[in-house]
């Protein structure tokens, strides 16, 4: 544990001694010191060698003080008020001074008597009295001529000196422990059943994604310090069509072993946690998979809604032996736990209502971290199912990994769920320090998304009184695209059934399409990726509510871009030339494995479900000619519902009112414009069904339009994307073109809107578009020009 002296029993010693409580001023002298003036003075006098400071957890600590301070809690000879607060510029007691300097020194206790020659040493409180008689036993205390101590009085900078030399003169340094542990903490995250390296989109070979390539880097790094654990961080069940394969269409049968856990199997993972799409397929499922692991699952903020119990194991204590830096072998024991975000209980509302309740993450970890230490855990490694977020804390928000890494015993930490990078992304937080894997001192990673990149965290650990404590720790990543990296072989045999029988079942033809689809442009005008989405779900839905009192509401269909350019990646769109469909293009049309919902609004909630969707774009300014790009970098594009069966405009001079996560941040504002149903304005009162995905009616969209009981929300046990193959199974042939039922309002003249895509798309602008190709841009994508 990081600075692990510091906490528990130390705590009551604080209180003890009342340090931190305010200095009495009776008899104060000139020229007082304080706290931080005395422990800077006896490490001097003692000339020790110091360090850089970058141990202690003290927040109050200045940086030139800090080195002094880290020394003196090394030695033992101080504490704080608490583990996080020093108090350096309180002013010192001789009290104060003569206790710190008699518990450095080990010796037998004096007798209190010791005390009896001053005057006023009756008026030392009990619980102090036997520290004091220390000091006076071994002339650190000496008193004034005129028989007393004046232990309320502040110290002055003279008798300061002369405390510390007599306290010097006496101290025997500690040898150094040379029980010296690197222990590394590896780490894979958000893999999604991309198991091979293979793209089952593209139904191609793919070498920058795959578990079978991270598993190289696995080896390399364990080759490097056998000292090693490895964790998975969850997403690892759903994803790509092998996922769906495996629980949809072959479906695993009891016994069977899940191809990605024979593949976690292979490597010898030590332990993983669930992520939000652990939970898709159902707990039945998901039972069936975890019971042929050969590690530990582990979540601490998942309960059974009946018993109030962990749903899983919160945490597990992993006795590992290692070797220290001269050869002799030692057993640390590591604690391992995790957390997953609580909108589960929206993103998969069929599943889990009623079967499961979740803790808020931040409040699990406040209870599991102290059942780890009671167990005995040497080192605590948290893996967050959840993104590193913002460095300000609001309740509820989704990624916590800043604040999980600023809790007190978090030794180490895995983040993930948002695809993003750590070191990389985050740089701008505050307490983040990118060159060195850290955030508030705690090393963090968070490996990217499909196998793309190995976290590494390696901590020192250092044995004092017969406690590991972590030194040091840095965390980094590291890219499977390195040159001369190739598929370990290992995990492509433990796949091998599974990821063949996916590609049988990708290429199997469904029908054909007369026209290309793509998703180049979705964000900026109504595309065919998006409408053959709307028309298959209505068409299902039709279907379903036939001959129902439901049959007679009009029909809204929502659709995104699932893949337009999400999280700076220019491979990640939609492009299907004409000709023959299989189910591989419809999985590249529908992204995730969402099941059909519907939502009974009225036309004022369309205005609002409208207005949240227009959260992705930026703000444009009608005043400037400056380039001006229309997408907020941060959006996702899977948060752009386009609504078909309405026609509307949006005006992206206007601000949001809706931020790109949901949030109202402007009440006042409307960028929603010119709404009509059937070439009227729409009725506000009027009731509308909107058919969606189970995952948009449980986030944050579901928060603003799904009434509290339910009343209003129907949820069906069928997959959008397979309403997508039935509906092109049933015509056979289909030619999608776009209704170009929404548009952007005018821009203002003089404006220059530039819209990010993949260049590639510069071969594909729509025939008589308002788009103009302007040039490469980087990492693959190009810019255009909206007129």
């Amino acid at each position: 544990m990081r600075n692990k002296l510091l906490t528990g029993v130390l705590a009551s010693a604080i209180v003890a001694t009342g340090f931190g409580a305010a200095a009495p001023q009776a008899d104060a002298a000139a020229n007082s010191v304080t706290r931080g003036d005395y422990v800077k003075e006896l490490i001097t006098q003692l000339g020790v060698e110091l360090g850089d400071g970058s141990t202690i957890t003290f927040k109050d600590v200045p940086a030139d003080l800090a080195p002094y301070v880290e020394k003196a809690v090394q030695l033992n000879l101080i504490k704080g008020k608490s583990a996080t607060e020093f108090a350096p510029n309180d002013e010192l007691t001789r009290l104060h001074a003569f206790v710190i300097a008699a518990r450095g020194l080990s010796q037998e206790n004096a007798a209190i008597s010791t005390l009896d020659r001053f005057k006023d040493s009756k008026h030392i409180h009990a619980s102090h009295k036997q520290d004091m008689a220390n000091a006076a036993a071994l002339k650190i205390l000496q008193g004034f001529e005129d028989g007393t101590i004046r232990h309320a009085a502040l110290v002055t900078e003279g008798q300061m000196k002369k405390i510390a030399d007599r306290f010097a003169s006496q101290y025997v340094v500690p040898e150094t422990n040379e029980d010296i542990v690197n222990l590394r903490i590896l780490g894979t995250s958000d893999i999604h059943t991309n198991l091979a390296n293979y793209s089952y989109y593209a139904d191609a070979e793919d070498n920058t994604i795959g578990l079978a390539n991270t598993a190289t880097l696995i080896k390399e790094a364990r080759e490097e310090n056998p000292n090693s654990l490895l964790f998975d961080n969850g997403d690892l069940i759903q994803g790509t069509p092998l996922g769906s394969y495996v629980a949809l269409k072959k479906t695993l049968a009891p016994g069977e072993t899940h191809p990605a856990v024979a593949a976690l199997n292979t490597l010898g993972y030590d332990a993983a946690t669930l992520g939000n799409h652990e939970f898709n397929y159902g707990l039945p499922y998901l039972d069936e998979v975890m019971n042929d692991a050969d590690f530990s699952w582990i979540n601490a903020n998942v309960r059974d809604a009946a018993t109030g119990e962990y749903y899983f194991d919160a945490y597990k204590i992993i006795e590992q032996i290692v070797v220290d830096e001269d050869g002799e072998e030692h057993t640390v024991k590591v604690g391992v736990t995790g957390i997953v975000p609580p909108q589960i209980l929206g993103w998969d509302a069929l599943h889990l209502t009623g079967k499961v309740t979740v803790d808020q993450p931040l409040d699990a970890l406040e209870a599991v971290i102290p059942q780890m230490e009671e167990a005995g855990a040497d080192v605590v490694v948290v893996l967050a199912h959840s993104g590193i977020g913002d460095d300000e804390y609001v309740e509820g928000i989704e990624n916590v990994g800043y604040q999980i890494a600023e809790m007190d015993g978090v030794d180490a930490l895995i983040t993930g769920h948002a695809h993003a990078t750590f070191p990389g992304d985050y740089a701008d937080l505050e307490k983040v320090d990118s060159d060195k894997g850290t955030i508030d001192g705690t090393p963090t990673v968070m490996p990217g998304a499909y196998g793309a990149y190995l976290g590494v965290i390696d901590l020192e650990l250092e044995k004092v009184e017969g406690e590991w404590l972590v030194n040091d720790g840095t965390g980094e990543i590291r890219s499977i695209t390195k040159e001369g990296l190739e598929a370990d072989q290992e995990v492509l045999d433990a796949v091998k059934e599974a990821h063949e029988g996916t590609i049988d079942y990708i290429r199997e033809p469904v029908g054909e399409t007369k026209s290309p689809i793509n998703s180049y442009f979705a964000l900026v005008q109504d595309a065919s990726a998006i409408e053959i989405i709307t028309a298959a779900q209505t068409a299902f839905v039709q279907k379903q509510i036939a001959g129902t009192p439901d049959a007679e509401l009009p029909i809204l269909s929502a659709g995104a871009p699932f893949k337009a350019g999400s999280r700076d990646n220019a491979a990640d769109y939609t492009n299907i030339a004409a000709g023959p469909l299989a189910i591989k293009n419809l999985a590249d049309i529908y992204h995730f494995d969402n099941t059909v919902a519907t939502v009974k609004v009225t036309g004022a909630d369309v205005i609002e479900w409208l207005e949240m969707a227009a959260g992705v774009f930026a703000t444009i300014d009608p005043n400037s000619t400056e380039e001006q790009n229309i997408v907020d970098v941060e959006a996702r594009s899977y948060n752009f519902d386009v609504l078909d069966g309405v026609t509307y405009e949006i005006d992206v001079t206007s601000p949001m009112k809706y931020d790109r996560r949901g949030n109202v941040v402007n009440e006042d504002a409307n960028r929603i414009k010119n709404v009509q149903f059937e070439g009227q304005p729409i009725d506000l009162e009027k009731e509308f069904m909107i058919v969606v995905n189970n995952y948009r009616v449980g986030g944050s969209y579901g928060a603003n339009f799904v009434n509290a009981d339910g009343s209003n929300l129907t949820t069906y046990a069928y997959e959008n994307r397979e309403a997508i193959v039935d509906y092109i199974i049933e015509k056979g042939s289909i030619d999608v073109a776009p209704d170009n039922n929404w548009t952007f309002a005018p821009f203002p003249e003089n404006t220059k809107i530039i819209y990010r895509t993949a260049d590639v798309a510069k071969n594909y602008i729509p025939e008589g578009s308002n788009i103009e190709y302007l040039g490469e841009d980087v990492n693959g994508f190009g810019k255009f020009l909206l007129k």
